[in-house]
């Protein structure tokens, strides 16, 4: 474990200096969560690697610089509620839980996260419970395309998969105010969508160009597509 908080503490100044962590909260949030803790046991070794590595089912826990400009994206604030699309293997959803559920101990938010596939569904909570964020994250099977709506409204959305417009039940389920991050573009290059609702108003503004799995569901990608 020693080993593991030397090598989150190197490469998070590391991603602070080059710029891809903008904000104290992030940078607290990712020293805080052990990536290796989200990642099979034979591929914890790497869990300080900056790049995507794969978590069984055809998906991959995103790389750390990717994990901090979404988390960045997003400003998220404690007490705020956040939908989650895309649960992976639980790490996103615990650098949220730092941030919204445990940060401000007068201000508790929570972390809904939807994940299609039900296996992986069961792994990310049991990471996130033997990670100590099994009260501050619920995780849902479902289609994440079309939200959570008995949840809503969420403060900030994040959707971590890949889909070819902003899925408009996430926009509804927007609180005033909120905000909204999604990887948008096809399936082999996409750019961050930055969506913000304010009295009613949509704005849009795009960040980095990225790459992610594809988002499958009725406002995404087809299963066939996979």
């Amino acid at each position: 474990m020693q080993g593991f908080e030397e090598q989150r503490r190197l490469v998070v100044e590391g991603l602070r200096s080059l710029g891809y962590i903008r904000s104290e909260k992030t940078a607290r949030a990712l020293l805080r969560v052990p990536r290796e803790a989200f990642l099979p046991p034979q591929l914890r070794e790497y869990a300080y690697y900056d790049t995507p590595l794969p978590i069984g089912y055809g998906q991959t826990i995103s790389a750390i610089h990717m994990v901090a400009i979404m988390t960045d994206e997003l400003d998220p604030e404690p007490g705020d509620k956040v939908l989650e699309v895309g649960t992976g293997s639980g790490y996103q959803a615990a650098v949220l839980a730092e941030i919204v559920a445990r940060s401000d101990p007068g201000r508790k938010g929570h972390v809904y996260s939807v994940e299609r596939i039900p296996e992986l569904a069961e792994y990310a909570r049991t990471r996130l419970r033997e990670a100590g964020y099994g009260d501050d994250v619920t995780v849902v099977v479902g289609d994440g395309t079309l939200g959570l709506p008995g949840e809503a409204p969420f403060n900030r959305v994040i959707v971590t998969a890949a889909t070819p417009a902003v899925p408009p039940p996430l926009i509804d389920q927007l609180a005033d105010g909120g905000r909204l991050v999604a990887p948008v573009g096809d399936r082999f290059s996409q750019r961050l969508v930055i969506v913000e609702k304010k009295g009613g108003s949509i704005t849009k503004r795009y960040g980095m160009e990225c790459v992610f799995v594809p988002l499958i569901g009725r406002y995404g990608w087809h299963p066939d597509s996979e």
